[in-house]
């Protein structure tokens, strides 16, 4: 039973988010035949598509960010109008405060900081006796457009992970996001397109053929933005001449970088250049709605660089549109993407140091099946590597908040909490602080002022939840007998529930995947 109870422990933490407690009996499901129980979530390819009241299409996040836009700006126009032009400059912002035109501005343009503790916000419960009670919060601001889409993301995405059987497709949803990332840090486009650029670009192709998701998330608004691309004229064509403006070459950078052939892959400048120039005039269209639907990818024929362009040796005569994809089309197929891709991908799931056996058959895969992620991911499981290696990767503090969430049978009703956790922890939702995504080493969520912030965050989970939880009994759902001794006796000698739970929330069984 304790060999069962281990591979079920692996099926759970090193492919899925770890198991739920309650009735659902997910370690004793995962027991009986460990591979099955991880296979089954990619047998089930429709539940990755992610649906909820409230989500709304890239465009019409578009639509709606203009709107609020326009309105921002006549609200301060008016504001500004209202304001007499011989009122004294320290008078000006109590004035504007008092107009009713300006009051409407404040709430429409709120500071989007949904998520973000401020300075004076309640710090976390610690686990030392007569700790004083946080002090009241300040009433909330009302929600704009953009907190309210960004919220609602956050809120379907943390749902779905939390209430998925096994969590792997989820999984591999985080890991495909976090290779492809934008940051909703950069703007409030890029904001309220964070959640729908996931959902439209990623999702969809998880399961499916990996030139297909390149397409998609190249070619979505939110990358466009993150990356700069709608900002890109090709210096012959019509508006590059016309405004003087040259290449911006960010985009083509990452897709050579860090989307595909990665450092060392076998490009060059030249060939950074060549694919900033063939991916001109990709963009989206704007609040005008001149080149298509607010909120679209539209192909700006006025921005593309004229003319053939060679690119990894290979020259692509001018075919617009099209001279893009079949480009990206085959960048995918190149053996260095095969190498990076799988290597990535391995590191992600299995060890920082990747075994190259592992590494290897992935690769050819991934060659094999013309970029199969499907069959990649089934290789994975197959793979006796993935289930004899020890359980030594540091959860991502994504991962902690989701698995403790599923443990404790908490299905959030706002996202709040977890967002201010994220943030405090140093993994801001779809926020990382460049186009390389958040790390995916153990070392990198390992530091000791970041696990005194879990432990922080562990001891108001226990101070809130212990009185009603025996520690023990949800030891047993996380691990069984799986767990170690040591965790087992630290749980027991633990002078409270509350002190115990949050003991079992930072075991070895709850932090390493």
């Amino acid at each position: 039973m304790a060999r069962d109870s281990q591979a079920a422990l692996v099926a759970l933490n090193r492919f899925g988010f770890g198991a739920r407690g309650g009735a659902s009996g997910d370690l004793i499901n995962a027991s009986s035949d460990p591979r099955g129980f991880v296979k089954a979530d990619l047998a089930r390819p429709s539940s990755v598509l992610l649906e909820a009241p409230g989500l709304q299409s890239t465009q019409q996040l578009g639509k709606a960010v203009f709107a609020y836009q326009d309105q921002v700006k006549q609200a301060r126009e008016a504001a500004k109008a209202a304001t007499p032009a011989d009122t004294p400059a320290e008078q000006k912002p109590a004035l504007r405060r008092n107009l009713s035109l300006n009051a409407t501005a404040t709430e429409i343009a709120g500071q989007m900081t949904d998520g973000k503790p401020s300075d004076n916000a309640a710090k976390p419960e610690t686990m030392q006796p007569g700790v004083a009670a946080p002090a009241a919060k300040p009433a909330p601001q009302p929600l704009n457009v953009i907190q309210k889409a960004f919220r609602a993301e956050a809120l379907a995405r943390l749902q779905r992970a939390t209430l998925t059987t096994c969590g792997f497709t989820e999984r591999l949803v985080v890991f495909w996001s976090n290779h492809f990332c934008i940051s909703a840090s950069k703007g409030e486009l890029a904001r309220i397109w964070a959640g729908a650029f996931e959902r439209e670009a990623i999702r969809p192709h998880v399961l499916g053929r990996f030139a297909d998701m390149l397409r998609a998330v190249e070619q979505h608004p939110a990358m466009l933005f993150f990356l700069d691309n709608q900002q890109s004229l090709g210096p012959d064509s019509r508006a590059g001449q016309n405004r003087k403006r040259g290449l911006n070459e960010n985009l083509a950078r990452e897709i050579m970088e860090l989307h595909t052939l990665g450092v060392g892959g076998g490009y060059t400048q030249d060939d950074v250049t060549s694919l900033a120039r063939i991916i001109t005039g990709w963009t989206f269209a704007g609040r005008q709605g001149q080149l298509g639907p607010p909120g679209s990818f539209v192909f700006n024929a006025n921005a593309h660089q004229p003319g053939p362009q060679t690119l990894l040796g290979k020259t692509y005569e001018p075919a617009g549109l099209a001279q893009g994809e079949a480009a990206l089309a085959d960048i995918a197929r190149h053996p260095s993407a095969a190498n990076f891709i799988a290597t990535k991908f391995v590191r992600h799931f299995v060890a920082d140091d990747p075994p190259p056996a592992l590494v290897a058959r992935l690769r050819d895969v991934f060659v094999k099946t013309d970029g199969d992620l499907k069959a990649m991911a089934t290789t994975l499981v197959d793979s006796d590597e993935a289930w004899k290696a020890p359980l030594t990767k540091m959860r991502s503090p994504y991962d902690f908040l989701v698995a403790s969430g599923r443990l404790l049978a908490r299905v959030p009703e706002d996202p709040g909490a977890y967002l201010n956790n994220l943030n405090l922890l140093g993994q801001p939702l779809w926020s990382p602080a460049g186009p390389n995504g958040f790390p995916d080493t153990s070392a990198a969520w390992a530091a000791p002022e970041g696990m005194k912030l879990r432990l922080d965050i562990a001891a108001q989970m226990g101070a809130r939840l212990g009185n009603n939880i025996d520690p023990l009994d949800l030891l047993e759902f996380a691990a069984a007998d799986a767990a170690s001794i040591e965790t087992r006796r630290t749980i027991e000698r633990a002078e409270s529930r509350q002190q115990a739970l949050a003991l079992l929330l930072m075991s070895p069984e709850m932090q390493r995947r």
